[in-house]
């Protein structure tokens, strides 16, 4: 039973945060880049206040995965890069801590352009 708790809070919480994301998409001119700007960089901003570590807490991986998340990963990386290394932690941080997945999304986007055909559609 608890582990189905967890599920339901994971769920609940990713789920908000794309409900967020599409009454954005639906009710406002803002582009898609725009929208992810914002997520990740309110991600970055709840971090710097505290506030995120709230939501991870609560939602795990549900606050973690998506775009917000990677905001979330930028400003723990710098917050703990600059706890070690000094100043030179604001730029060095984010990097480390986001090495991983932007290594897997440069390495995995890679290989599936290789395997896949992509096709140049006409756009009218």
């Amino acid at each position: 039973m608890d582990i189905l708790i967890q599920y339901l809070k994971v769920f609940l919480t990713g789920g908000l945060i794309c409900v967020i994301g599409q009454i954005l998409i639906d009710k406002t001119k803002l582009t898609p880049a725009r929208i992810l700007v914002f997520f990740v960089t309110a991600g970055v901003i709840l971090t710097g206040l505290g506030i995120y570590q709230y939501i991870v807490d609560f939602g795990g991986t549900g606050a973690t995965v998506p775009i917000s998340g990677f905001g979330y990963c930028l400003a723990t990386g710098v917050i703990e890069e600059v706890e070690k290394e000094g100043a030179i932690g604001i730029f060095t941080g984010g990097i480390k801590a986001a090495a991983g997945g932007i290594s897997a999304a440069i390495i995995f986007g890679y290989l599936f352009a290789l395997i896949s055909k992509p096709d140049i559609k006409d756009v009218k």
